[in-house]
């Protein structure tokens, strides 16, 4: 499968060491199967006057038993799993998780769910009718170093 990833870098080989902390699925290096997505993302890299990348990969899952979740829509599963993720606290052990990604307009909806100004039944209502753009995040070094096959990079 054909996966892209934005940055300001030319990267052959990713290095989970460099991701941040509290993002959606937590630390990982984040992919998506939407060429479209990823270069609205590296945009940003060229209003902060910085090069931008689309790094492309081939990722083949190979038959090793990998731990991976994967949401098929914006669900309360998924918005419980976010909110620990965001918040820092999650435990759990999967190498790659798969699923929506939380972006302006969805993390609006989900802010007004951490200050309890809805419930999760009204979060999950209005963000039911968004069609979710898919992130892959890599959890695991290994995983990446065995799976992800770099294929080309290209300036934007």
């Amino acid at each position: 499968m054909k996966l892209y990833h934005s940055s300001n870098k030319f990267i052959v080989q990713p290095d989970i060491s460099y991701s941040r902390n509290y993002l959606d699925f937590g630390k990982g290096f984040y992919l998506t199967s939407i060429e479209e997505q990823a270069i609205r993302y590296g945009s940003r890299f060229i209003r902060r006057e910085e090069e931008a990348w689309i790094n492309i990969y081939e990722l083949e899952v190979e038959d090793k038993d990998w731990r991976i979740l994967k949401f098929n829509s914006y669900d309360l599963q998924w918005l419980d799993f976010i909110t620990r993720c965001r918040a820092g606290i999650d435990n759990t052990d999967y190498d790659m998780i798969i699923g929506g990604v939380a972006n302006d307009k969805v993390i609006r909806t989900i802010e007004k769910y951490f200050s309890g100004e809805m419930s999760a039944e009204t979060a999950i209502g209005l963000l039911r009718f968004e069609k979710p753009n898919i992130q892959y995040c890599i959890r695991n070094q290994e995983m990446l170093n065995q799976c992800l096959k770099h294929i080309n990079s290209k300036k934007l």
